[in-house]
């Protein structure tokens, strides 16, 4: 059976060393490994846009910059940093990029799983990552213009949300092509060396950062956030540079549906019959229920990463130096256990591995929580512990998706899967800004994002899988 059939799919079968019940699309592409070169050109994808949500969006620009005393009008920036005046000024810019996460969680939920499945029945999967790819880039140029002032903080929360959404859209089509580089023996290897090769960039965006700052910025003046912005427009250039090889090396995952071409609005009458089919097929069911559960826990993921920077500045007063050490070391440690966890992936299966992960992550995350007053060390500990889980879960689960994705329907499928995608979607940031809303205190958001992320445990439990023989 070719990608482009109609409606049928391969007969799933247990397939060893997986943990998934079937492998359908992935199962068609055989035991011949891809090329090295395509393998590490579409790792690369992961290296290039790592920054916007490392530098921009977790650790440096949000952090450190958008939700500072900077955008606060003269008069409250003014005033003491324990003042309570102050201190929900500070909460309500949170809660503003709560807010703007939570619109561009919506978009993505429009958008992401329609895009992909016309890219699907285009055979056109480079061309859409390429689009969102360019327009990510783009919003963080756009940044360049964000000064200090109360009137742009809005500018750039529309700007990063903005840039999620593209960047969602792009990885939709990177996920998909996974399917075109990897097979069921290394599926979970080559999904782990892509968040690998991510947090590894991240790394060394942040190091260079680090050395920005002890060099005293080199001089510039850091009236109007230009050191900010120049970390934004860098962010910029590195994803141009690295983002190249996925063009040149990796092919399309499939050749297209064209039996499968309707109009944009059609598309959702299309994608409605779609999802009706997988919970109907029993070949097909157990990808309806771990998109069902993944959009819950993975949207506790990007919650970690979206306000993780936010609340060890806001809450545990992190100082500029102090973050950006922690970033690296968070990087470090989530990139190596990533790719660890790729291998026992392929040998264990993913459904063990994340369970595993977000087991571990509610429990480090509630005690950051309930020992708040305890100071940095609190953090320091709790923060590392989840970053050292967050990888392995995002890598475990695309690869359980791709293991269970029917052929030739690899760019829906992950579009689905992006609806609730790494950037806190409405779920994680809903209940982080509303957590903060009610209580006035930043810290409550630490447990909005734990409720999500414990939903989403308690959603996967049930999700079959097969025993890894």
């Amino acid at each position: 059976m070719s990608a482009s059939d109609n409606d049928d799919v391969a007969t799933p079968e247990a397939t060893a060393n997986t943990g998934a019940v079937a492998v359908i699309g992935l199962n068609l592409r055989g035991d011949t490994p891809a090329p090295k070169k395509q393998v590490y050109s579409w790792a690369l994808w992961d290296w290039a846009t790592q920054p916007f949500n490392t530098v921009i969006l977790t650790f440096i620009f949000t952090a450190l910059y958008l939700t500072t005393d900077a955008f606060l009008p003269a008069d409250i920036a003014a005033l003491d940093t324990g003042d309570p005046i102050r201190t929900a000024a500070e909460a309500g810019l949170a809660s503003g990029l709560g807010l703007g996460s939570t619109i561009a969680g919506l978009a993505i939920l429009l958008v992401a799983p329609v895009l992909g499945q016309r890219a699907d029945a285009a055979g056109r999967q480079k061309l859409w990552l390429g689009i969102g790819t360019g327009a990510l880039i783009l919003c963080m140029f756009g940044l360049w213009f964000v000064e200090p002032t109360p009137t742009l903080f809005w500018l750039g929360v529309a700007l990063i949300s903005a840039g999620s959404v593209f960047g969602e859209i792009a990885a939709v089509n990177s996920n998909a092509m996974l399917i075109g580089i990897a097979n069921p023996k290394t599926v979970g290897k080559v999904s782990g060396l892509g968040w690998g090769f991510g947090y590894i960039g991240g790394i060394i965006a942040l190091v260079l950062v680090v050395v920005f700052f002890m060099a005293d910025w080199f001089g510039l003046a850091t009236e109007n956030g230009l050191p900010f912005r120049l970390i934004a427009v860098g962010c910029a250039i590195w994803a141009v540079i690295f983002s190249i090889p996925i063009f040149l090396n990796v092919p399309e995952p499939s050749l297209g549906r064209p039996e499968r071409k309707v109009g944009f609005f059609q598309s959702y009458v299309l994608l409605v019959k779609d999802v009706i089919g997988l919970y109907r097929n029993t070949e097909t069911r157990t990808t309806f229920w771990f998109l069902l559960s993944s959009a819950v826990f993975r949207d506790g993921l990007g919650g970690v990463f979206a306000f993780g920077a936010v609340i060890a500045n806001l809450v545990f007063g992190f100082e500029f130096l102090e973050l950006v050490i922690f970033g690296i070391a968070a990087n470090l440690i989530a990139g190596i256990s990533t790719i660890l966890a790729g291998r026992l992936d392929d040998r264990y299966g993913p459904k063990r591995i994340i369970l595993f992960a977000l087991a571990s992550m509610i429990v480090a995350g509630l005690a950051v929580f309930f020992l708040v007053d305890a100071g940095t060390i609190v953090f320091w500990i709790g923060g590392l512990i989840l970053c050292a889980f967050v990888g392995p879960a995002q890598a475990a689960s695309r690869s359980f998706l791709a293991r269970v994705t029917p052929a030739g329907r690899e760019g829906e499928i992950f579009g689905l899967y992006a609806t609730t995608g790494r950037a806190a979607s409405w779920m994680a940031s809903g209940a982080w800004a509303l957590l903060i809303v009610l209580t006035g205190s930043t810290a409550f958001g630490i447990l909005g994002i734990m409720l999500v992320l414990l939903a989403g445990f308690l959603l996967l439990l049930p999700v079959k899988a097969s025993r890894v023989s």
